[in-house]
C-alpha cells in the first residue's frame, strides 16, 4: 500500500524540468529556422517580385504590407495575443505565416504574380509576425519561470544570439542559392522551414498559470502596461528613438560610400562589423545582463551606438576602422536588448507580459518602418554625414533622459517609516504599566 500510494516517477520535479529544458530547445530551434527562411527571403523576394511583374517599385510591396498589420495590432490582436500560452497556440500562427509566405510561390507556380499577390503576401504574414514574435518571448519566459529568477533572462538572450546567427549565416547561403538555383525555390524553403518550426511548437506547452482573455476588453491594453512599469516605458522609449534613427546607420553609409566613389563598399564594411561585434556581444550576454542593473545596461547600451554613429562620418577612409567603429555600436546591443527583456520577464507575468513584449516590438519596429520611409528624404536635406551625427547625439540624449540617472530621489520618509518620535515615545512609556 505504501508503494502505491508514492507519486509516480514522472511527477519529479526533475521530470519538470527536462521537460522545460526540451522545451525551451524546441523553440530556440524554431527561431534558428524561421528566421533563416525570413532572411533568405529577403534576399530571394525582391527578384521574384521583379522578374514577375516587371517593376521595380513592387519589390518593397510586400515589405511595406507587412508593416500595416503591426501598426495596428494594438486594436485587432489585442485579445487574440492573451490566447497565446502553449506552443499549439503559438504554432497555430505559424501555419497562418505559411499560407501567406505561399501565396507568391503558387501564384507564380500556376500563372503570374501581380501587385495583389504581394500584398495579400505581405498582409497575411504581417499578422502572423505581429502575434509570434512577442508570443514566443512571452511563452518562453513562462517556461524558465519555474527554473529560477534568471533562466528567462538567460534564454531571452540565448534566443536573440540565435537570431543574430541567422544574420551572418542567411546571405551568403541565399546568394548562394539564388546564383545555382535562382530565387523562387528560396521561397518554398522559407515555407517548408516555418512548418517545421510549427510542428517543433507543437509540443511546447506552457506550465504558467496564465487566464486567457475571454474578450478583448479584458486584455490589458499596450499603453496602460506601459504606464504602470515606469522601467519598461524608459527602456522602450530607448528602444524606439533607436529603431528611428536606424535609417541613418543603413542608408547614410550606402550614400556616403556613393559620394566617395565607392558604393557599397562602407555599407559592407559597416554591415559586417556591426554583424560581428553583435554576435559577441550575443555571445556574451547570457552571463552578463543577469549580472547587471537592468535599465543603466540598457541605457549603456543605446548611447555607445549613439558614440559610434557619431564617429562613423569621421573614419570612413579606412574600411577597417570603420568596421572597428560598427563593431563596438555592435556589440552593445545585444546588452541593450537582453536588458529590456529582463525588465519584461522578471516586472511582468500573464496577460501583463504578453502585453509588454507586444508594445516593445510595435515601438521599435514600427519605429524603424518610420524612419525608413522619411529616411531618404531626411539625408536628402541635411546630408549623410550630419543625419548620423544626429542619430547619434538623438540616442545618447534619450539614454541619458531615460536612463536611471535622472530619477528623482525618493521623499524623506515618513514618520511612520522613520520610527517614532521621542515625544512618543515618552507618551508609551508613560502609560505603560
Amino acid at each position: 500500500m505504501l508503494i502505491r500510494q508514492l507519486p509516480a516517477r514522472s511527477a519529479r520535479p526533475e521530470d519538470g524540468c527536462v521537460n522545460a529544458r526540451r522545451d525551451i530547445a524546441a523553440m530556440l530551434t524554431t527561431t534558428f529556422v524561421a528566421w533563416m527562411g525570413q532572411r533568405t527571403t529577403a534576399v530571394a523576394l525582391p527578384l521574384v517580385a521583379l522578374a514577375e511583374t516587371g517593376s521595380a517599385w513592387s519589390t518593397g510591396l510586400v515589405g511595406g504590407a507587412v508593416g500595416l498589420p503591426m501598426l495596428a495590432s494594438p486594436w485587432w490582436a489585442r485579445g487574440l495575443r492573451q490566447r497565446l500560452t502553449t506552443g499549439r497556440a503559438l504554432a497555430c500562427v505559424l501555419a497562418v505565416q505559411v499560407v501567406g509566405l505561399l501565396v507568391v510561390p503558387v501564384g507564380a507556380a500556376v500563372g503570374r504574380v501581380n501587385a495583389i499577390h504581394l500584398a495579400t503576401a505581405g498582409l497575411i504574414t504581417g499578422c502572423a509576425t505581429a502575434l509570434s514574435g512577442p508570443g514566443q518571448r512571452a511563452l518562453l519566459s513562462d517556461i524558465c519561470d519555474s527554473l529560477g529568477s534568471s533562466v528567462a533572462t538567460k534564454m531571452l538572450a540565448w534566443q536573440d544570439f540565435v537570431h543574430r546567427v541567422t544574420m551572418i549565416l542567411a546571405p551568403p547561403a541565399a546568394g548562394w542559392a539564388v546564383a545555382f538555383g535562382g530565387p523562387l525555390p528560396l521561397l518554398w524553403a522559407e515555407a517548408v522551414g516555418v512548418s517545421a518550426g510549427a510542428v517543433l511548437l507543437l509540443s511546447v506547452r506552457s506550465t504558467a498559470r496564465v487566464a486567457a482573455a475571454a474578450r478583448p476588453t479584458d486584455a490589458p491594453a499596450l499603453r496602460h502596461v506601459l504606464a504602470q512599469h515606469g522601467d519598461i516605458r524608459r527602456a522602450v522609449t530607448m528602444s524606439g528613438v533607436g529603431g528611428l534613427v536606424w535609417f541613418a546607420f543603413t542608408l547614410g553609409l550606402a550614400i556616403l560610400g556613393a559620394e566617395a566613389g565607392r558604393p557599397g563598399l562602407l555599407i559592407s564594411a559597416g554591415m559586417a562589423g556591426y554583424g560581428t561585434g553583435s554576435l559577441a556581444g550575443a555571445l556574451l550576454a547570457p552571463v552578463l545582463v543577469p549580472r547587471m542593473p537592468a535599465l543603466a545596461t540598457m541605457a549603456t547600451g543605446w548611447a555607445v551606438l549613439g558614440v559610434a554613429f557619431m564617429a562613423l562620418p569621421a573614419v570612413t577612409s579606412s574600411l577597417v576602422l570603420l568596421g572597428c567603429v560598427a563593431a563596438v555600436g555592435g556589440f552593445s546591443m545585444p546588452l541593450g536588448i537582453g536588458a529590456l527583456n529582463r525588465l519584461i520577464s522578471t516586472r511582468t507575468d500573464g496577460a501583463d507580459r504578453r502585453a509588454a513584449f507586444a508594445a516593445e516590438s510595435l515601438v521599435h519596429d514600427g519605429a524603424v518602418s518610420i524612419g525608413l520611409l522619411a529616411g531618404g528624404a531626411v539625408i536628402g536635406v541635411v546630408g549623410a554625414g550630419p543625419a548620423l551625427v544626429a542619430a547619434g547625439a538623438a540616442q545618447i540624449i534619450v539614454a541619458f533622459l531615460a536612463g536611471p540617472w535622472l530619477r528623482r530621489r525618493s521623499a524623506q520618509p515618513n514618520c511612520a517609516a522613520s520610527g517614532p518620535s521621542p515625544q512618543m515615545v515618552m507618551i508609551v512609556q508613560r502609560v505603560k504599566p
